[in-house]
């Protein structure tokens, strides 16, 4: 038996319930994990609220690091103690402990810390095929970075930066602004002011090569226009709700425009690609090329509080709850 947070139905922070559920022994190819940290996302909050539909009741969480303390059948490259860290496309983190496939846990190197690792799997690997596979970020590039202050903007300014890009982030408050800035954005906008209007001045008129944007329906029409001609949308989340139907037209007229919709889990979807991900993403975390900001913890049992901090727009950085 272990203690999890559970919905029952979907709705605001309240419907996370803290209960008591069964665990049991991991089957072939499965290993328990005890966690020690566990990550949260936005996502979490569109499978609480339905945005992201399933079966009920549920667990939440989607990435996490902790300790291995049982192993199944036909597991070979782990052990009971290993230290481990996962993003999985089945919810379930927000849990003390869980049955896990092998194949979708990773080792964490020594340099790493365990609330590094839980705030890197799921943002970490995120920011990564964002900025190496869904647009290959160049040098010289000017690119566009939306809720810049949060887990996944903050590694992508920085990664992007490493990259040889001219990082021009978006916020949200003066004191996420000045994060920011100490972490190499070139120029930082708060969500305010005209920002389509100070990206063009910043690009002489030219536009950006790609924007990633996180926030969706309040500013996908407004982000196609700050790019170039040819240049790349990405939008990823939906956190001020999805995005409307729109006429492709809007991306002819706008220059011959690209839009996709990435999801992580696609990118890392075999053993190989994962683990070349993680090693890239440690190998950035432990030369110091990627500061992980890691704004605020909560008791995993709070984990309805943290919800609502994250939805109010009150954290920064990534946020830690704690088994």
């Amino acid at each position: 038996m272990t203690q999890a947070i559970r919905i029952h139905s979907y709705g605001g922070p309240d419907v996370l319930k803290w209960e008591t559920v069964e665990v049991g022994d991991p089957a072939s190819g499965q290993v328990r994990v005890r966690h020690t940290a566990v990550g949260l996302n936005f996502i979490d909050v569109y499978e609480r609220t339905g945005l992201y539909a399933g079966a009920l009741p549920s667990g939440l969480g989607r990435e996490a690091a902790g300790v291995i303390e049982a192993i199944g059948p036909d597991v070979d490259d782990l052990k009971v103690g290993d230290r481990v860290a996962y993003t999985l496309s089945v919810a379930g983190s927000y849990s003390e402990r869980r049955l896990a496939p092998a194949d979708r846990l990773v080792k964490v190197p020594d340099f790493i810390d365990d609330r590094t690792a839980a705030a890197i799997m799921l943002k970490g690997l995120t920011a990564r095929a964002l900025l190496r596979r869904t647009y290959r970020v160049q040098p010289g590039d000017a690119i566009l970075v939306h809720a810049a202050a949060g887990g996944v903007g903050l590694l992508m300014v920085q990664w992007a930066k490493r990259l040889g890009a001219r990082v021009i982030a978006i916020v949200g408050s003066d004191s996420k602004a000045k994060l920011v800035k100490e972490h190499g954005a070139d120029l930082v906008l708060l969500d305010t002011v005209d920002w389509v209007a100070a990206v063009r001045d910043y690009t002489n008129k030219q536009g950006v090569a790609v924007v990633y944007d996180s926030v969706g329906q309040a500013t996908f029409m407004r982000s196609l226009d700050c790019l170039k001609p040819l240049g790349t949308l990405v939008t990823y989340g939906n956190a001020s709700g999805p995005v409307a139907p729109f006429a492709p037209l809007e991306l002819a007229k706008r220059g011959s425009l690209f839009v996709t919709r990435p999801i992580l889990y696609h990118y890392i979807s075999t053993r190989p690609e994962l683990t070349e991900a993680a090693a890239d993403l440690f190998d950035m975390v432990g030369k110091g090329a990627v500061r992980v900001h890691i704004g605020q913890t909560y008791a995993l049992r709070d984990a309805a509080q943290a919800h609502r901090d994250l939805e109010a727009r009150r954290t920064s950085g990534a946020t830690i709850l704690l088994p």
